[in-house]
């Protein structure tokens, strides 16, 4: 997959270039292209915003440099993204979706916004990651970044990795235990060593189960919704957690 961001503060990007992503750009899976909207700005202080038209607070950033630097990359017609806090959540469908693309346009927005002819002209998906306000649009675009990027084969050392975690096999992760398997009074659960495969499968399930209904009950009245597929053990634990 081909990321490009046009963003203010490129260099806010190597919080999520190196690790995981960064092996990922060695081995060819994912390419990075940081657009920095003020080489694309026609004034002599490289300005990028101005008032906006009926008056109101804040700046608004203009629409020359970012067609400008959208223009570099030829990105009209594409899949370009508008980090903004009036766009759609961020959930899981809207990254697996994502996740399919082979190329990404993300555009970081800063000030009280862009002038609305760049959504407008460029066809943009408003994207959110929260019902709250943040400085700029680096931040939320990171977090689209890394939510998306693991979910393409490849990324992650064990394929099965992106899946099985928290919410998107509909349920919150179970608890988690490395060595020692003692420490501070405190004991690993005993299955968990075992060596039973089975038994320690259903336990994370129940684990799973359990810490899902106390923090996400929305969550776990939907995965009870859709349990028609569980085996008959995993039905068996299903309904000693819902005694």
């Amino acid at each position: 997959m081909k990321i490009n961001v046009l963003t203010l503060f490129p260099e806010m990007f190597t919080a999520v270039t190196g690790s995981i992503l960064g092996r990922a750009c060695e081995k060819g899976i994912i390419t990075f292209n940081f657009i920095n909207i003020r080489d694309f700005s026609n004034d002599k202080h490289k300005k990028v915003d101005d008032y906006p038209f009926g008056g109101g607070p804040g700046m608004v950033m203009m629409a020359d440099p970012i067609f400008g630097a959208l223009n570099s990359i030829d990105a009209r017609g594409k899949k370009i993204l508008y980090m903004s806090p009036r766009g759609n959540i961020l959930d899981q469908t809207k990254i697996q979706q994502l996740a399919e693309e082979e190329e990404l346009t993300i555009l970081c927005g800063h000030y009280e916004g862009v002038d609305q002819r760049v959504l407008d002209h460029f066809d943009m998906e408003e994207v959110s990651i929260g019902d709250y306000i943040l400085t700029g649009g680096e931040l939320p675009a990171m977090v689209l970044i890394d939510t998306v990027a693991r979910l393409i084969p490849g990324v992650l050392a064990g394929e099965d990795s992106a899946t099985e975690e928290s919410i998107y096999s509909g349920l919150l992760e179970y608890p988690q235990y490395t060595k020692p398997r003692s420490y501070e009074g405190m004991d690993v659960p005993e299955i968990l060593v075992g060596g039973n495969h089975k038994l320690i499968y259903l336990w994370k399930f129940e684990q799973s189960l359990r810490l899902t209904r106390e923090m996400r009950p929305d969550l776990f009245e939907e995965f009870v919704k859709n349990s028609k597929k569980l085996t008959k053990d995993e039905h068996k634990v299903l309904e000693k957690v819902l005694k």
